[in-house]
């Protein structure tokens, strides 16, 4: 590192909060694509398991709203509730498709029985996808922390009577 004002080293303008949140970004959002293609890609075979609810239009359901997950994720990354919802579209997702490989549940009123208990490479493949999505959407969840007062981001020091703490 170069040297900056006063003889230390100089900083970056980037912290490395913000490097391990964009890195958290971009891996969630490709976990969450990941989930979106194999559930779009899969969706027609599944057309005709149920009745009133196929289990193909469960999964382009899914498909859109991992679609959605990922987008807000790349582009609202510094939002808590962003990552909330990224972490509860792969955390439902992961205990689905665990739930219906290991459990006969049989149907649940209108939705159709999706035992298979069997892997193969798609649906392990998003099981995958599915699970880095909930520990990296944990994490983002974590790092971002809660939003900032609007005395915090005018430079109040923390501590200071303006953001309720301090004496």
């Amino acid at each position: 590192m170069a040297p900056g004002p006063g003889g230390g080293p100089h900083r970056t303008a980037i912290s490395r909060r913000t490097v391990v949140r964009v890195l958290l970004q971009v891996v969630t959002a490709a976990a969450l694509t990941v989930n979106a293609y194999v559930h779009a890609d899969l969706a027609h075979a599944f057309d005709r398991v149920g009745q009133q609810i196929s289990q193909g239009m469960l999964f382009r359901l899914e498909a859109a709203v991992a679609s959605l997950a990922a987008l807000l994720v790349l582009l609202l990354g510094r939002r808590r509730p962003v990552w909330a919802f990224a972490f509860l579209v792969s955390v439902s997702a992961l205990g689905a498709v665990l739930l219906y490989r290991y459990v006969n549940v049989g149907t649940l009123g209108p939705l159709p029985n999706m035992y298979e208990p069997a892997w193969w490479p798609k649906k392990s493949a998003s099981a995958i996808a599915e699970a880095v999505g909930v520990l990296t959407s944990l994490a983002g969840f974590l790092i971002t922390g809660p939003p900032r007062s609007a005395s915090t981001r005018a430079g109040a020091p923390r501590g200071d009577k303006a953001d309720g703490g301090g004496g």
